[in-house]
């Protein structure tokens, strides 16, 4: 085991932008059970809530996730009959692959909605042998297993996080996020998530430094098309010279989409995909659309508002109304300057 943690952490080691005071607090950290709590409701829905210390609340989403999902399809479907399906689908794709119907690269995004862990791995494992197109996957544990390159941005929690700081206006917590972020990683920023309180707010704060030293820009909601121009269009703003930079799409993706947005935009700028339950979990059964998200900060409530309604999370409805209003009251106090 002793060996098992050290070859672990060497490997964290190796990855560029993880630095050692972050590697030593994972040795340190550990999931309290205590912090997590569920109940059933009335109709028989689930309901989890995390209450604890945000640095280690905001760890339990995935691996919660991943646990919900996969109890489910083993329980409520006959599993390998399950798996059947979804070997078939995975074998179609990588033959559309190999004869060229698809043409991009993409890294797979799938554990927090996958059918299981085994199958995740089983899908991760042929793609990378048996295709040149998956060049990385969000799951550390299986990057490091099959010499992958372990890929993500920071999430919406990141920024909803600077909501509940009562010093930061909150049509500004997209410029201290980005700008924390920028100071910690001294322009080996990454790519930025653009609709965690809309994307015409985030481009506000994008300005000149931040688009030279973030690689791109990441799409989680809205028109992935008039996101992908109104990103060029920033880029062009500053004269960037934006063939290098990376437009990341992630936004509910199966391979057919992912190809014709490659055709619209590949001549022009980087464009690169995160695709999820599609990889991972893509039988005759309909995947199951759940996701944890922050709420309160401090004993504040705090909100994703992305850029299009359907994918709106807050608990306290008006202090999604208060924040709508400062964004909105930003954005117009900009467009009169």
């Amino acid at each position: 085991m002793v060996r098992i943690f050290s070859y672990a952490y060497d490997y964290l080691r190796s990855i560029r932008f993880l630095k050692e005071d972050y590697i030593q607090f994972l040795r340190l950290y550990h999931p309290i059970r205590d912090y997590v709590t569920t109940s059933l409701d009335d109709k028989g829905e689930l309901h989890i809530s995390i209450k604890g210390p945000l640095f280690s609340a905001m760890q339990f989403e995935i691996y919660l996730l991943e646990i919900v999902n996969e109890v489910y399809f083993r329980f409520q479907y006959d599993y390998e009959e399950l798996k059947k399906q979804a070997r078939k689908r995975l074998e179609a794709k990588i033959k559309a692959f190999q004869e060229g119907k698809y043409t991009f690269k993409f890294a797979e995004f799938g554990s927090r909605r996958r059918l299981s862990k085994e199958w995740q791995e089983e899908v991760i494992s042929r793609f990378q042998k048996e295709t040149e197109n998956m060049v990385g996957t969000s799951n550390v544990y299986f990057a490091m297993k099959y010499h992958l390159t372990p890929i993500g941005t920071y999430a919406h929690e990141y920024v909803q996080m600077y909501q509940g700081i009562d010093t930061i206006p909150l049509a500004y917590t997209n410029h201290y996020a980005m700008q924390d972020w920028y100071e910690e990683y001294k322009g080996d920023n990454g790519t930025a998530l653009t609709d965690t309180i809309t994307t015409d707010l985030f481009l506000l704060d994008f300005d000149r430094s931040m688009v030279n030293n973030y690689t791109g820009v990441r799409h989680d909601s809205g028109d992935p098309y008039l996101w992908g121009e109104k990103m060029i269009q920033h880029y062009e703003k500053y004269h960037i010279y934006y063939k290098n930079k990376v437009l990341l799409f992630s936004d509910s993706l199966n391979f057919d989409k992912a190809q014709d947005l490659y055709n619209t935009f590949s001549d022009r700028i980087k464009v690169s995909f995160g695709i999820g339950t599609f990889v991972s979990n893509d039988t005759d059964e309909e995947p199951l659309n759940i996701v944890i998200k922050l709420q309160y900060v401090n004993s504040r409530p705090v909100a994703k508002l992305s850029d299009c309604e359907g994918k709106e999370m807050c608990d306290d409805k008006e202090y999604l109304k208060y924040l709508k209003s400062s964004v909105a009251f930003r954005l117009q106090r900009e467009q009169n300057k």
